[in-house]
């Protein structure tokens, strides 16, 4: 009796330890590549970088969509006043979760939840302001 609740409480406690460490690779790869961006004009360099570093996330789709190619969702901007990082992702749920999300409407047509991140930075300290 006591097994399946262990197993369920397992699989309720797996499911956000796999997005915190998504959502804590892409914040923290997308907070770099905003400070790539200031001091870089290339923005495809940047782009590289951005993709090396989101590379520490497996290739499954519990962590992420990998279906054909990367299906990284990468949006950089750059200008006099700053640069701005998005990175979106998909990813799997596991079984149970999936349907519960399904009922709730927190899932797309293909059953995949999104994970997105947004990181800016200006070019200029506060203080030089």
């Amino acid at each position: 009796m006591a097994i399946p609740v262990a197993f369920l409480l397992l699989l309720l406690l797996v499911q956000p330890a796999i997005l915190l460490y998504d959502r804590s690779i892409m914040e923290n790869a997308a907070t770099e590549t905003c400070r790539l961006l200031c001091t870089q004009e290339d923005p495809s360099l940047a782009e590289d970088y951005l993709r090396r570093r989101l590379s520490a996330i497996p290739e499954m789709e519990l962590f992420h969509k990998h279906a054909g190619g990367c299906s990284w969702d990468i949006q950089l901007t750059s200008g006099a006043s700053g640069a701005q990082v998005e990175v979106a992702t998909r990813l799997k749920p596991l079984p149970l979760l999936a349907q519960l999300s399904q009922l709730a409407g927190l899932v797309d047509g293909e059953g995949y939840w999104e994970v997105r991140v947004q990181e800016g930075l200006p070019t200029t300290a506060m203080w030089e302001q």
